[in-house]
């Protein structure tokens, strides 16, 4: 077999904004595939520890600014040259700009800590998700891997994973039930989506 064979032909470009356990558990899953590879990790926060983890992965992470996030010049070019099949964001926190997705359409595509559409839209995100799940007696909640849109999680639903929630669960016991899904299944979703486009 040649190695043009063995070349991992996919590439995946992660942003996040946070730790990055996700963004790991993504890099470490494909290291171990054929189908593609994580080129490169992106931060809004220049200290955030999910810069750290990707590099000690041995791949390329970057941050930026706001303003570098709504230019031609900024992100995007970064992204044109890093020539993505598809753009993850995994625990991203800000608004992803029409610029970005008007160049890689049907590329970008979010996983949310909950049943979408219940708890999305803005301010949803990690430990707020997982209080008002509490708060409002919810029996179970999820994940759900979207498409991005314009709009705050109202992309298209790509596939979705349930766990329960017992009455004694904390906010804390729900994120763990949820990670465990999140662990599982994002990279899964990631390599069938690219399988699919082979």
């Amino acid at each position: 077999m040649n190695t043009k064979e063995t070349k991992k032909e996919k590439r995946i470009v992660i942003f996040a904004s946070g730790s990055g356990t996700n963004t790991q558990n993504v890099i470490q899953y494909f290291q171990q595939s054929n189908v593609a590879e994580v080129v490169h990790v992106l931060s809004n926060k220049k200290d955030a520890k999910v810069l750290a983890r990707a590099e000690a992965l041995n791949v390329k992470a970057s941050s930026f600014s706001r303003a570098e996030l709504l230019s031609e010049e900024g992100v995007l070019k970064t992204l044109k040259e890093a020539a993505p099949d598809l753009i993850v964001l995994a625990g991203f926190l800000l608004k992803f700009p029409e610029i970005i997705l008007n160049e890689f359409p049907d590329k970008v595509l979010n996983i949310h800590p909950a049943l979408l559409p219940k708890y999305g839209g803005k301010g949803m995100y990690g430990h707020h998700v997982h209080e008002a799940i509490v708060a409002n007696k919810e029996t179970e909640t999820g994940i759900t891997i979207h498409y991005v849109n314009a709009n705050y999680d109202e992309g298209a639903i790509i596939f979705q994973k349930k766990t329960k929630v017992v009455p004694t669960d904390s906010a804390e016991d729900v994120a763990q039930k949820v990670h465990v899904l999140e662990y599982e299944w994002l990279p899964k979703v990631v390599e069938d989506i690219l399988s699919r486009e082979s």
